[in-house]
């Protein structure tokens, strides 16, 4: 199995709640890299794509002074979020047990998928932006 797929799809863990707990610990790491660096690449686009013509709005010098409030925010709720997993899967197990298989993997899959797209999203509203920009240019 190659490496991302071992990590996208992962055995579950044991059905303790240690075990749970400790599976989710185990990728928060790489989870929060991830999703780290989606939102850096996110920055730097925006701070890119700002600069285009026409009607470039280049961000003032204390751009990176201002923009780490949020920035923080958006980190500590990423991982309030990502400590729902293990506790989802936990109360999953409590209430139903071997009748619902692991729902672990496929949680920690949503939850990446959902953190990434968030921490890209500014990206995709300034490339739109950009296109308004460029039509408005051309009316």
């Amino acid at each position: 199995m190659s490496a991302i797929t071992e990590f996208l799809f992962p055995a579950p863990a044991r059905r303790t709640v240690g075990c749970i707990v400790g599976w989710w610990e185990s990728r928060r790491l790489k989870y929060n890299l991830i999703v780290g660096g989606a939102g850096v690449t996110s920055l730097v686009a925006v701070r890119l794509l700002t600069l285009l013509p026409p009607q470039p709005h280049p961000f003032p010098a204390s751009f990176l002074s201002v923009v780490w409030r949020p920035v923080l925010a958006f980190a500590v709720m990423a991982n309030v979020c990502y400590s729902l997993g293990p506790a989802v899967e936990v109360i999953t197990e409590k209430l139903w047990g071997r009748q619902v298989l692991p729902v672990g993997p496929s949680l920690f899959r949503m939850g990446l998928t959902f953190s990434v797209g968030l921490a890209l999203l500014p990206t995709l509203l300034v490339i739109f932006g950009w296109m308004f920009r460029i039509v408005g240019a051309v009316i």
